[in-house]
C-alpha cells in the first residue's frame, strides 16, 4: 500500500475493522516512511457475472434491471422497496455462490419468480407473464392454476 503522503511502499496496519454494512473493512495505517497515519478499505473483489440473453447475446449482470423489473411488477402493490432489494440481494449472491460465470437470463428469471411468489402472488403473475411472455391465456391460465394448487 503507497503511502499518499509520501509515496512509500510500505506500512503496517494499526487499527481493522469492519464498517456499517459489513461489506468492508476499514484499515488505519501508519507509513514506515514518514510516520503518518492513513486509513483504507478492502473490498472483496467479485468475479462479473455475464448474463446469456434470450438472443444470445451476452452483457454483465445488472442488479437494477433487475430490480426495475420487480418494482413494475410489484407496482401498486404492498411490496416495500427494502423486500425488492432483499431478493435482488438473495439472487446475487446465489449466482454468485454458484461456479457458473455465465448464466441464462431464463435461470436468473426462475429466481425471482420463485423468491417473488412468496411475496405477493399478483407480482409474481406480473412478472411471470412478462418473463415468460404467455402467448395466449391458456398458458396464462396454465400458470394461475399451477399458483393455485401450490397453495
Amino acid at each position: 500500500m503507497k503511502c499518499p503522503y509520501c509515496s512509500f511502499e510500505e506500512s503496517k496496519v494499526i487499527d481493522s475493522r469492519p464498517t456499517d454494512e459489513g461489506e468492508r473493512i476499514r484499515r488505519r495505517r501508519e507509513c514506515l516512511g514518514c510516520g503518518k497515519r492513513f486509513t483504507t478499505y478492502e473490498v472483496i473483489e467479485t468475479v462479473p457475472i455475464v448474463v446469456i440473453k434470450k438472443d444470445k447475446s451476452r452483457e454483465a449482470f445488472d442488479r437494477n434491471k433487475l430490480l426495475n423489473g420487480l418494482l413494475r411488477a410489484c407496482a401498486n402493490r404492498p411490496v416495500s422497496v427494502d423486500t425488492l432489494e432483499k431478493l435482488v440481494d438473495d439472487i446475487e449472491t446465489k449466482l454468485q455462490n454458484s461456479l457458473d460465470r455465465e448464466v441464462t437470463s431464463n435461470l436468473i428469471g426462475e429466481y425471482a419468480m420463485d423468491l417473488l411468489k412468496g411475496v405477493d402472488e399478483v407480482a409474481y403473475v406480473r412478472f411471470a407473464s412478462v418473463y415468460r411472455q404467455f402467448k395466449d391465456i391458456n398458458t396464462f391460465m396454465e400458470e394461475l392454476n399451477k399458483l393455485l394448487e401450490g397453495r
